[in-house]
């Protein structure tokens, strides 16, 4: 016979059904919380009393109105804290403050150079969390989008060759730990991006995403994981060889010098000249070669990822031209791979970074209560 659950267990469990429903609809009665949860009425009350003496439920002081018994709206207490959702970029650097609703209350933004060294990183990281935390606000954990790879046993943005972004190693833990309470989780921009877009496509377990910015990039994900590999490095594909203009093989990086399409004095794409070559009359001249070469890196993929299909984003990378060109090419490999734009297409590493730093959060305020 299974042994019956203890009574320490079944209230923490009641409480946790509590606080989960009161962050997903704000404020609640304790009739409502009972139908919200599915658990009986005395023991809500219960739950909501043991919530209120830890602090971690408070009553509005708004009540019900209309006929029978008035009843007292409950909501998280004030000072359930805030998740810090970081994004490192090209374009700069952007700090939201995320409560435990969900609600962006704090958020602002800074400017970085390109190419970008760790001091100037590092400054531009603390001015726009300063600027993010109005009111006093307590960071009771943190999670990082870095455009640069990060080393998965120490958090750290790692300087490989060609890297067209940071030059120079980060830890952006050790950046952020006076401001935050709780852990800081770091992972490369790609990787964020592809949690979004599995969130956006329920169901979709084994794909590839791949990045087509002014970086290179690429996840991998299997059964719903994004793999990172040994040491973080996962989807790397910078130097991964493929078909150059010419029919060559070179690294995929090398293949922007030779059509002419990086930034001057870097190894940055030029997304303007590229989007620019890719929509002229004479864009097949560009979009053959590009295509030829991305297809090659994709062939690399499905040999070792078996993915359902490939989910193309970047600011290129969706370019319905250059998607286009991707489609064809994909279609001719050896074995063929479904290819298709990306469904987020606004920030997504910041909307899987912060999905992220909701989820922690949330876990935090929960875990308060055992």
């Amino acid at each position: 016979m299974d042994a019956k659950p203890s009574l320490d267990l079944v209230r923490s469990l009641t409480d946790e059904h509590v606080l989960r429903a009161l962050m997903e609809h704000r404020r609640l009665t304790r009739a409502e919380l009972a139908a919200r949860t599915g658990i009986s009425k005395p023991t809500v009350s219960e739950s909501v009393r043991r919530l209120c003496a830890a602090g971690l439920v408070a009553d509005t002081g708004e009540r019900t109105t209309g006929r029978g018994r008035a009843g007292s709206y409950y909501a998280l207490a004030g000072d359930a804290g805030c998740a810090l959702v970081v994004s490192v970029a090209p374009d700069g650097v952007v700090v939201e403050a995320l409560d435990a609703y969900g609600d962006v209350v704090g958020r602002a933004a800074e400017d970085v150079v390109r190419p970008a060294r760790p001091p100037q990183v590092v400054a531009a990281v603390e001015a726009a969390v300063r600027a993010a935390r109005r009111g006093g606000v307590r960071f009771r954990t943190a999670v990082v989008s870095a455009a640069d790879p990060v080393d998965r046993a120490t958090g750290r943005l790692v300087h490989l060759a060609d890297a067209p972004f940071l030059l120079g190693e980060l830890s952006l833990q050790e950046v952020l730990a006076g401001s935050v309470d709780g852990p800081v989780l770091v992972d490369n921009d790609v990787n964020w991006a592809a949690r979004a877009e599995r969130a956006a496509a329920p169901g979709l377990d084994d794909f590839v995403y791949l990045y087509l910015g002014e970086g290179l990039g690429c996840a991998v994900v299997n059964d719903r994981v994004v793999r990172r590999g040994h040491s973080g490095l996962v989807g790397e594909i910078a130097h991964v060889p493929t078909v150059g203009p010419d029919g060559a093989v070179v690294p995929f990086t090398e293949v922007f010098g030779l059509l002419g399409l990086r930034r001057p004095g870097s190894t940055a794409i030029d997304v303007d000249a590229l989007r620019a070559a890719a929509g002229s009359a004479e864009g097949a001249a560009v979009l053959g070669p590009l295509a030829r070469a991305v297809a090659g890196v994709l062939a690399a993929a499905v040999a070792f990822a078996d993915p359902e299909l490939v989910v193309v984003g970047g600011p290129w990378g969706i370019e319905p031209a250059v998607l286009d060109a991707v489609v064809t090419e994909a279609g001719r490999l050896h074995r063929p791979v479904e290819v298709r734009a990306a469904r987020v297409a606004d920030r997504p590493e910041l909307a899987g970074a912060r999905d992220q730093g909701l989820e922690n959060l949330r876990s935090l305020v929960v875990d308060a209560c055992r």
